[in-house]
């Protein structure tokens, strides 16, 4: 599709250019990244490294969604809103974080507070004007209508995959690596469904997944820039967002694999710790440290293998949903 291509060539173009001499703004800025104490001690040479490059590509696809045409003036505006709120709450996040000089910003319950009240203004106001389906399909029944359940799932959905692709941005490209994949796979997803009216959504994930390749060339090891916060947050939201307009739950899941197992790595690590010291009044932890890329770290492995072999299987759960998508 020529349009797919030219907003893909388009938004990889702007995001190489705008990082190209935004990392010395943020630079010039004092924009810089903390490391936590009690990360991997390798991180500690990371310090003092660009942040917040989420600044620089979020922008842009803001300015995309304003500049195409969407079926409904009240998707857009929508959209656009609820996007710029998850971009404002990773920036406020990340702006504490570089004033408390501990890379610690909001805490996990106001964080949580502002993901899930944005979410449920996304979800409502979807729901009213009928943006979005109750119609959930399943593998080999075809399609369920899950009725009042669509609030919650979708609200977990975008909340959860938030969170995840927050949670993965640990070491050089592997969040903006695997988002690039992931966003190719909606795309493609968007475009097997055949629907006129969500083909714009397909249009929206090739460019997120352009902008995202583009600061891959600045991320990558050893990283220019950082996404923080500010990008992280809002990509993930982003995945979440398409995935509840275009009813691709399963796809979804597939896609996003490694970002939902390193979410459940954390979730895991800390239910395990506390269960183990309100019974053994001594806390055990099941991995060397969470999430999981940073337990492949200091089991002796560099940064760059689990990088490059967390994109691998990333392609792979890509191929696996559109293959199952294709056969279903």
């Amino acid at each position: 599709n020529t349009y797919i291509f030219i907003i893909y060539l388009i938004s990889f173009t702007l995001s190489v250019l705008s990082l190209k001499y935004g990392v010395k703004y943020i630079h010039d800025k004092n924009l810089l990244q903390n490391i936590r104490a009690e990360g991997p001690s390798s991180h500690f040479k990371k310090k003092n490294t660009p942040t917040m490059g989420g600044i620089i590509i979020i922008p842009i696809f803001l300015l995309i969604i304003l500049l195409i045409n969407f079926p409904s003036p009240e998707l857009k505006i929508l959209l656009f809103f609820t996007i710029f709120g998850f971009f404002i709450v990773g920036l406020f996040d990340d702006f504490l974080g570089i004033q408390n000089k501990i890379n610690k910003g909001l805490n996990v319950r106001q964080k949580l507070f502002l993901q899930v009240s944005l979410a449920t203004f996304f979800t409502i106001f979807a729901l009213k004007n009928n943006f979005i389906s109750s119609d959930i399909a399943i593998p080999f029944i075809y399609q369920i209508d899950i009725e009042e359940f669509i609030l919650p799932l979708s609200i977990l959905t975008i909340v959860a995959l938030s969170n995840s692709v927050n949670l993965t941005d640990g070491l050089d490209g592997l969040a903006a690596g695997c988002s690039s994949i992931v966003f190719c796979g909606l795309g493609i997803e968007i475009l097997l469904n055949n629907n006129p009216t969500l083909i714009i959504f397909s249009l929206l994930s090739f460019s997120m997944s352009g902008l995202c390749l583009g600061f891959l060339a600045f991320n990558k090891f050893p990283a220019k820039i950082f996404m923080g916060d500010t990008g992280s947050i809002c990509i993930g939201s982003i995945i979440g967002i398409i995935c509840v307009i275009t009813n691709s739950y399963l796809s979804t899941l597939i896609f996003s694999g490694i970002f939902l197992i390193e979410a459940l790595s954390v979730i895991i690590q800390v239910s395990y710790f506390k269960y183990t010291k309100l019974f053994y009044q001594k806390g055990k932890r099941l991995l060397l440290m969470s999430p999981l890329h940073h337990h492949f770290e200091l089991k002796g492995n560099h940064e760059t293998i689990i990088v490059e072999n967390f994109w691998k299987i990333n392609i792979l759960l890509v191929i696996l949903g559109i293959v199952l998508k294709i056969s279903i």
